[in-house]
């Protein structure tokens, strides 16, 4: 069943080279940021996670955790951070979970349920594990983006939706196109115009459906 925005993610317990977690008690109260990969040793990915780690403080900033998720075993991750840092010249804190059986990739709907790893396999045996879940601290999925193995990941864009997300969370605001920190923001529908004034302030009404204002501290 492919998981859905809005879906409770799933709680699962599984290794990570940081030792064993249990999803949901893992995540806590805050935000987190899961991003998979289909082997380790690999260079596009290893450009990513480098990526990560060098926003470690971004992370921290915005309360989200980050952690990944690759089909090979604990000792391959605690391998394949050496070169992440190296190339890097960052610490990759963050968890890399041993996805081995792929239970992990099949719950969150990236590999179909009869998927396995054959013998002498390439990254391409597992090439949809490549993907980004946010997830909001009620544990529900607010945002995923899957990439083909040929595109690296723009982590930019991946803090930049972030933002969006905590800004809008349980609030009556949407974000406009190529919207960043700072912009105006959109007000929502739920919200006839006198209540959006009385809770936001000012307003401006560009068409009867779109009206914008200040982005909230």
């Amino acid at each position: 069943m492919a998981l859905r925005i809005n879906d409770l993610v799933p709680n699962f317990t599984a290794d990570t080279d940081q030792g064993s977690i249990i999803f949901h008690d893992w995540i806590g109260s805050g935000w987190a940021i899961l991003f998979s990969h289909p082997k380790d040793f690999t260079p596009v990915c290893t450009t990513e996670f480098g990526a990560v780690a060098q926003l470690a403080d971004e992370w921290a900033k915005r309360g989200t955790q980050v952690i990944g998720v690759s089909v090979d075993g604990v000792t391959a991750h605690k391998k394949w951070k050496g070169d992440i840092e190296s190339f890097s010249g960052a610490k990759a804190g963050f968890p890399i979970i041993a996805d081995e059986d792929l239970a992990v990739s099949k719950a969150f709907d990236m590999l179909p349920a009869e998927a396995y790893l054959p013998d002498g396999r390439t990254a391409a045996d597992t090439a949809t594990v490549r993907s980004v879940f946010i997830i909001g601290p009620d544990k529900k999925l607010k945002l995923s983006m899957t990439y083909p193995m040929s595109v690296g990941r723009n982590f930019a864009e991946v803090l930049r939706a972030l933002d969006a997300l905590q800004l809008t969370f349980n609030v009556p605001l949407a974000t406009p196109a190529n919207w960043t920190v700072g912009q105006d923001v959109i007000v929502a529908l739920a919200l006839n115009d006198d209540q959006a004034r009385e809770k936001y302030g000012s307003i401006d009404i560009k068409l009867p459906y779109l009206r914008t204002t200040q982005a909230p501290k």
